[in-house]
């Protein structure tokens, strides 16, 4: 064989492999990105239909529903997340916080508008999470009763125990069943799809809804009607904010092409095909999604919708293990458990604290509302309200991050927010209806993270009042020297410019040093992921004191050892082995005279209870730990 030849063989087999990683990618992001939009119309459609009365429909007023979801679906999904946000990357990584992380470390990060549009986004998207299992697992249950009315009585106890089994499964991670997410999904857009296509085949005048003048003449004809038609209209765009929170995961190029080539056509004609349906037949506003479909496929479908909607919620449950990772790594949550469920996905978490919080989330929802449409009242002020956010933070990353100016980006984004902000006030409508709870939800997570970010700021900025500084305390020692003990001790610290406490308790009480005294602080870089390269910078600070710092992304979970054994790998001489980790056990004590509001206090100190030990989550071997109790007031 010639060189030549040789060369050609090894390309073509390099070409087949990334043709195969692309594949892969591809089917995989259909059934985890598109899982939550690729519901909507069980819902969306009908709910939106509803309010213009249970008898005949002028086909105007179809024609301009239907144009409203096509135009929703294209200025909000394609232009705003699918052409833009998906190429405003924070090293690849996605998402409201993501995006906030990279906005902010160019403006600062105090408690400005970026701040708190980000918190508020993924307090929103936790209602999201919520909502999204609930609504969707019902709205498949239901299509049950079009097989017998009897059935109706155990829509409830039906869906509760999919959800039950659904939640209780997540210890066991997504790995093994993720490989049949995308082919389920993608078969359930087919299915869609088709549907659609042979009503649109029967009335054919459906297709006149892409011109936005239909859209434009049912706001203007209906007045308040069509107020509150939008807000029943925006169902149709619910999980687009997963678009951007996955790319990390799928990368641009297969979440764009299979919204092109697969999830918008088929969308789009399951929506035709549901207008045409209520032409042709009024009555079957009950239920237009099932209805599509002849009697003999209603049960496979009903089968296929179940599948989906369970894709739906694994989808948005996982998403919001990683937004909680995330606000974690940022700082805006205590440290809580995170169990790794796959030894090749970095991504695939479980965390059992915000499994079970979601869990009782989504089966208070199902117990209150009991149906699916009593639900869809509550799920849009969710969904806008992130979008909202989303938005306020673009206008901000254009103007600072990319340097555009404040006047360039508002003309950009204007369009975006104006269209947002109206379909968030015709939600704010069912308020009443049931909209208050993600309004509570998002109230409540975004009281918790403030809370958390400024009783933290409190304690660090006492905890720096009090101390000495780290260069005065090594020449201290260096003067009077404690007796010195054989070993290494790792003090864990903040702040490595002052002294730990855990360090000066050690000196106080036990009046000994270690040969060796590494003042350890661990960071959370503003990026997703910190090249390896840049994981370590240490200094020495005398013979016996040395300070190390290690960086790691707000999509890493820290490792402390693994990057210990790497400074040692770049030539510092660190045991790890059989180091002596000494962590402080902090004892919280409110005090409504000092720091914090009295309220805040107690909020504070029981979050710090939900906190898992350092030593598990920094991956530190017990058996080196030292732990030393200090009482703190706030």
């Amino acid at each position: 064989m010639s060189s030549s030849e040789s060369f050609s063989s090894t390309d073509n087999t390099h070409h087949d492999h990334s043709k195969s990683h692309f594949r892969t990618l591809l089917i995989g992001c259909i059934g985890v990105v598109y899982g939550d939009i690729g519901t909507s119309p069980l819902y969306a459609f009908r709910e939106a239909a509803h309010h213009l009365g249970e008898g005949g429909f002028r086909v105007e007023e179809l024609l301009g529903i239907l144009s409203l979801v096509l135009w929703s679906l294209t200025i909000t999904v394609t232009i705003k997340y699918i052409l833009f946000l998906l190429r405003v990357d924070n090293r690849g990584e996605g998402g409201i916080l993501s995006l906030m992380a990279l906005t902010q470390k160019s403006i600062g990060r105090g408690m400005g508008v970026v701040f708190f549009a980000g918190i508020a986004g993924a307090a929103m998207f936790f209602g999201d999470a919520s909502i999204t299992p609930a609504i969707s697992v019902m709205s498949a249950v239901e299509g049950v009763k079009l097989l017998t009315p009897a059935f109706d009585s155990y829509v409830l106890p039906v869906s509760l125990l999919i959800i039950i089994a659904l939640f209780s499964v997540q210890r066991h991670g997504t790995g093994k069943v993720s490989n049949f997410f995308g082919p389920i999904t993608i078969i359930w857009f087919l299915a869609m799809g088709v549907g659609g296509f042979l009503y649109i085949l029967k009335q054919p005048m459906v297709l006149q809804a892409f011109n936005p003048i239909y859209a434009v003449h049912f706001l203007a004809d209906h007045g308040f009607i069509s107020f509150t038609v939008l807000g029943s209209v925006f169902l149709a765009v619910t999980g687009a904010e997963a678009l951007y929170s996955d790319l990390g995961h799928f990368g641009r190029r297969p979440i764009q092409i299979a919204w092109f080539y697969l999830i918008f056509p088929s969308l789009a004609l399951n929506y035709l095909g549901q207008g045409a349906l209520l032409i042709t037949l009024p009555a079957a506003i009950e239920n237009p999604f099932f209805l599509l479909y002849p009697q003999w496929a209603l049960i496979p479908m009903l089968v296929l919708a179940t599948l989906a909607t369970i894709i739906a919620s694994q989808a948005v449950i996982t998403g919001a293990y990683s937004v909680a990772r995330q606000a974690m790594q940022l700082g805006f949550l205590p440290r809580m458990e995170i169990r790794h469920t796959s030894e090749k996905q970095e991504g695939q978490i479980y965390m059992p604290k915000i499994n079970t919080l979601l869990l009782y989330s989504v089966l208070f929802l199902c117990l209150v509302f009991g149906s699916s449409s009593a639900l869809a009242s509550a799920y849009g002020i969710a969904v806008t309200g992130t979008f909202v956010a989303s938005s306020i933070i673009a206008v901000y990353y254009i103007a600072r991050v990319r340097k555009k100016g404040m006047a360039f980006a508002l003309a950009v984004m204007s369009p975006f927010l104006v269209i947002e902000c109206v379909f968030l006030a015709s939600n704010l409508m069912k308020v009443f209806d049931g909209g208050f709870v993600p309004l509570i939800f998002g109230l409540y997570f975004i009281l918790l993270i403030v809370t958390w970010v400024k009783g933290t700021q409190y304690l660090i900025g006492k905890s720096r009042a009090m101390a000495i500084s780290t260069i005065d305390l090594a020449e201290m020692l260096e003067r009077d020297p404690p007796h010195i003990v054989e070993g290494t001790a790792i003090f864990l610290t903040s702040d490595p410019e002052h002294a730990p406490e855990t360090m000066m308790q050690n000196l106080k009480h036990n009046q000994i040093m270690h040969e060796k005294n590494i003042i350890l602080t661990i960071t959370t870089a503003p990026v997703p992921r910190v090249p390896i390269e840049n994981r370590i910078s240490v200094e020495e600070i005398s013979s016996r004191l040395m300070c190390i710092v290690i960086n790691f992304g707000f999509m890493e979970t820290p490792n402390v050892p693994a990057a210990l054994y790497r400074a040692r790998a770049l030539g510092h001489d660190i045991d790890v082995e059989n180091a002596s980790f000494f962590l402080g056990h902090r004892k919280m004590i409110a005090d409504s005279r000092i720091g914090l509001p009295g309220w805040q206090d107690d909020i504070y100190v029981a979050m710090t209870k939900m906190a898992v030990d350092a030593t598990d989550f920094y991956r530190i071997p017990p058996s080196q730990v030292v732990e030393i109790g200090t009482r703190q007031v706030i």
